[in-house]
């Protein structure tokens, strides 16, 4: 299950309570103040990893609490802090506090956030020992952690846009690429569906219904050109079997340029596809019309093409 949107209720840890000890000497039945301070209480942490099911898993739990901090000890030891929760969100998660209405956006894998701050420990009776009062018997509860309703909402960032002209094979090299590892099922990108799915924690998106003129509104693409717009990366799909590749590439780079010239400048390799079609000669004199790009050559039926492209795809979104 896919879950985009998800609201919880998250606790802080509460601090530990400060207590009242006394050393026992001897001759000195009751000896001097020794009474520890609590301990603090476990913080909320958010941190973004690429995994875009991972809110599925907390569909089930809606309250999420810190640890409490541990009361103080005898002999001056203070309680042991309690333990931090750290929420795993997908990259491109914003997260809101209902009660401040403050948001915090994770873009990076790794990134890590506090959301939410533990109380403080409250303070034994050791702390109070001044000149005037050598016996105190003064302590302090914990503080309470911070406590809020956490709303989740995930905007995909997608990292490789695969594009073309309808039937360049851009669906069939999404389904090959992320081979139903994590396939996703149609994502509601406005009221139309590209397909998604995760190559080892890449998400690639299949744009489809890009046609001459897309840009102005005509066909389907221009509803989806907006959602490539934070692509790392593009994968250009161009069936050898059309009449003119070379022509079909050049489309689908004017309605780039048009919508929004910056993507003209987004790395982007050529993948010509249907290469079981067609002769060898005609696959080779078209890969050399492309000698300034990077051009893989695919069959859906050569599993070796696949994994060509597949493990340079991955060593270079690794490498960024």
């Amino acid at each position: 299950m896919f879950v985009d949107e998800l609201t919880i209720h998250a606790r802080a840890g509460k601090g530990g309570d400060g207590v009242e000890r006394w050393r026992h000497e001897k001759r000195m039945p009751l000896g001097g103040p020794a009474g520890g301070n609590g301990g603090k209480g476990g913080d909320v942490y958010v941190r973004a990893v690429r995994n875009i099911n991972v809110l599925a898993k907390y569909t089930g739990a809606k309250e999420f609490r810190a640890q409490d901090g541990k009361p103080g000890e005898s002999s001056s030891r203070h309680g042991r802090g309690g333990e931090d929760l750290t929420i795993d969100i997908p990259v491109g998660t914003a997260i809101t506090r209902a009660d401040t209405g403050k948001t915090y956006e994770l873009i990076e894998e790794g990134e890590t956030r506090c959301i939410l701050r533990g109380g403080n420990g409250g303070l034994g009776n050791e702390i109070f020992k001044s000149s005037t009062n050598r016996s105190p018997t003064q302590t302090t509860k914990g503080k309470p952690g911070e406590e809020s309703i956490l709303h989740f909402v995930l905007s995909l960032i997608v990292d490789v846009g695969i594009i073309g002209l309808p039937n360049a094979g851009k669906s069939t090299l999404l389904n090959a690429l992320t081979n139903a590892r994590s396939r996703i099922g149609a994502y509601p990108f406005t009221t139309l569906e590209p397909e998604l799915g995760d190559l080892f924690g890449f998400i690639l998106a299949d744009i489809p219904g890009l046609i001459e003129g897309a840009a102005e509104g005509k066909g389907l693409g221009h509803k989806f050109l907006r959602h490539i717009q934070k692509t790392k990366m593009l994968l250009h799909c161009v069936a050898l079997t059309d009449d003119d590749p070379r022509r079909s590439y050049e489309t689908i780079r004017r309605e780039l340029a048009v919508f929004d010239p910056t993507l003209t400048d987004r790395p982007e390799w050529i993948v010509l596809t249907k290469t079981d079609s067609v002769p060898q000669k005609h696959v080779l004199e078209t890969m050399s019309l492309f000698r300034n790009k990077k051009v893989f050559a695919i069959s859906q039926a050569d599993a070796a093409s696949i994994k060509r492209l597949s493990d340079a795809l991955v060593g270079y979104l690794r490498s960024l």
